[in-house]
């Protein structure tokens, strides 16, 4: 379990708008840390989330980490700037029935035009026990901010 702390401004600028991303609302997952060029997003198991043989959907995985990366290239964005992801390519590592997911995202380059990030998706399970899940890579560009 997280301990809250008091949240930053910096979180509380990122919270905002993933308050408004709506699938992230209906899949259930919450924002969970939020630094300088990291985003940490999780994710619970439960039906939303889920393919036929009952483990967390690959299109559940790769939205959570392409909101990782996706926020962790916020964080370092300019106040009247959003981004948007052009490109990610997912590895999906292994397949979780149960538990919860954690989605970290991290800016690898932060260019003018261009921001690329990386996420990794791990599994916590219910004994605490971490392990890998997936990995993306993602090309993100900074756009101007419409609302």
């Amino acid at each position: 379990m997280d301990i809250p702390s008091a949240p930053t401004e910096l979180f509380r600028r990122i919270e905002a708008s993933f308050l408004r991303q709506g699938m992230m609302q209906h899949l259930g997952a919450r924002l969970v840390r939020v630094e300088p060029g990291l985003c940490e997003v999780a994710l619970v198991h439960s039906e939303r989330v889920v393919q036929q043989q009952g483990g967390f959907h690959g299109g559940a995985m790769g939205a959570l980490a392409d909101i990782a990366g996706g926020y962790a290239a916020l964080t370092l964005a300019a106040g009247d700037s959003e981004v948007t992801t052009v490109e990610y390519k997912i590895n999906f590592l292994a397949s979780f029935t149960d538990g919860e997911l954690r989605a970290i995202g991290r800016v690898a380059r932060n260019g003018k035009r261009i921001v690329v990030t990386t996420a990794e998706v791990l599994h916590l399970a219910a004994d605490g026990k971490q392990s890998p899940c997936a990995l993306m890579q993602q090309t993100i560009v900074p756009v101007p901010k419409t609302y």
